[in-house]
């Protein structure tokens, strides 16, 4: 099984090399690893999610954004999203949160996004017990539900390291994302258009940050948004995305990750 380690910051990825390799083993080992997709009959019951039938989406792609919130970054990306009436799902750091940055998450709740959770820290969550990780990751989602009023329903590791102490202590389905590596200053935004126009498909989760003072992701969006809308994806949150291909994301022990919501492997 191989896995692209899309995650963020400068992390060497060695780490998230091991733990995918250690996963995979124990993956290999047990003959349950792979949890069957499941048909979604009714929608799920949350203000992010539209009021339509799975069978009106046609091809559906979600943008998804890490290490916010902020008041510098995250304000131009909720513009954008707003102007081409399209949704998204932004993973926060709980010690990013603050009276300000609060209200920039709360806009984008309001706006139809998601909120859902990239640790307390932005720490190797690899490298901690099950009590550590679990705060890591009470600590954020009480923050979000404090100023939504709903709590996380997907994580994102940061830097895509994992574990299988991860999966056993986190309730959540685990979120990787076909990524263009714009947490690096030294990626253009041309690049980034690139990357993320050849790696568009349907089901797919798109891996991008609003990191603070991340512009050149805002003006890579300004590109993105249209045209991935005039090739027929319709952007949405990851509840919406599974929810439209019928899937019912793992959020259990069983080491899965996913880069679609269609894929049938556990890593991608």
């Amino acid at each position: 099984m191989a896995m692209t380690a899309s995650g963020c910051g400068s992390g060497d990825g060695s780490s998230a090399a091991e733990s995918v390799s250690s996963a995979a083993e124990q993956t290999t080992a047990s003959s349950a690893a792979v949890t069957e997709v499941t048909t979604v009959e009714t929608a799920p019951s949350t203000t992010q999610h539209p009021a339509k039938e799975a069978s009106e989406y046609g091809k559906v792609l979600a943008l998804t954004f890490d290490d916010g919130p902020n008041t510098t970054c995250t304000p131009y990306v909720l513009d954008l999203l707003e102007k081409y009436d399209a949704r998204a799902s932004f993973f926060v750091i709980g010690n990013n949160i603050n009276e300000e940055s609060a209200q920039v998450m709360k806009r984008a709740y309001d706006m139809g996004c998601e909120i859902n959770n990239h640790s307390r820290t932005h720490s190797y969550m690899n490298k901690m017990d099950a009590d550590e990780i679990k705060e890591e990751i009470k600590y954020t989602s009480e923050l979000v539900e404090k100023y939504t009023g709903e709590q996380p329903r997907f994580f994102r590791p940061p830097y895509i390291a994992v574990n299988q102490t991860m999966f056993d202590s986190i309730d959540l389905p685990f979120i990787n994302g076909k990524g263009c590596n714009d947490w690096d200053d030294k990626v253009s935004a041309e690049t980034r258009i690139e990357k993320v126009l050849e790696q568009a498909e349907d089901g797919a989760i798109i891996l991008l940050h609003d990191a603070d003072m991340n512009f050149q992701t805002v003006q890579a969006l300004e590109t993105l948004i249209p045209e991935l809308q005039k090739q027929g994806y319709e952007l949405v949150t990851l509840t919406e995305l599974f929810f439209a291909k019928g899937i019912t994301p793992v959020s259990d022990s069983t080491p899965k990750i996913y880069s679609n919501c269609m894929q049938e492997g556990n890593w991608s």
